[in-house]
């Protein structure tokens, strides 16, 4: 299930979808050129997780990514109950995120991180080139703090490889954005002169991440095949 909301105001975009033990949410904010990946994970209680766990991943947007807030807000949604398909599946991105956020100064980077990631205190991540590009842009430097460098983190084995649950290992996490407007169509017309708005098009986009966790217990759902 999945539900998509617009404000033109402060020019955002956000998406959130519900799985049976995930609930993802994505957040565009054109102002600051800042997109929030969201997941709550179910945890495994007889595993010694609790309840749940969250993850936030922050890096940079462009704007070509996702159709504008103002158009967003336009559309209808005349059948919400309707399985729709994607008409272009985008390649899957691969990031490594070797940056921390600091959740107490993350509204210095976007308003809605505070709101986005509460549950997520410890674990906001993002990447050494998105952290460049803000930091050029007027961000406080006080908003990113360094994880382990990539030389130490390259020495770690991936998460499903430790079998030592308090063990530091390099975690994956994936997840999909199953259907999004990601381009405005146009067409063309006798009548007028100029090619005007009449449609979108959807898109399919997975994600998967790497980042550093401090303990194997913190990413209990990356088991090497």
């Amino acid at each position: 299930e999945e539900s998509l909301q617009a404000d033109s105001d402060a020019d955002s975009v956000s998406l959130e979808l519900r799985r049976p033990d995930t609930l993802v949410s994505f957040t565009a904010d054109f102002k600051k050129d800042v997109k929030i990946f969201r997941a709550l994970i179910l945890g495994e209680l007889e595993k010694g997780q609790s309840q749940f766990q969250a993850l936030c991943f922050v890096t940079r947007l462009h704007h070509s990514e996702i159709i504008p807030s103002e158009a967003m807000a336009k559309l209808r949604q005349k059948n919400p109950r309707a399985v729709r398909q994607a008409e272009e599946v985008r390649a899957l991105e691969h990031l490594h995120m070797d940056m921390a956020v600091n959740f107490s100064q993350g509204s210095l980077l976007s308003l809605h991180l505070r709101n986005v990631c509460a549950e997520a205190v410890d674990a906001i991540y993002t990447r050494q080139e998105d952290v460049q590009f803000w930091l050029e842009h007027g961000v406080d430097s006080s908003v990113f703090e360094a994880l382990p460098k990539a030389s130490e983190q390259a020495e770690l084995p991936r998460c499903g490889q430790v079998g030592d649950r308090g063990k530091p290992c390099v975690c994956r996490y994936g997840l999909s954005l199953a259907w999004y407007p990601c381009m405005l169509k146009y067409c063309h017309s006798r009548d007028r002169p100029a090619p005007y708005k009449c449609g979108i098009r959807s898109c399919q986009k997975g994600y998967s991440f790497d980042f550093y966790v401090p303990q194997r217990q913190l990413c209990l759902w990356d088991e090497d095949p």
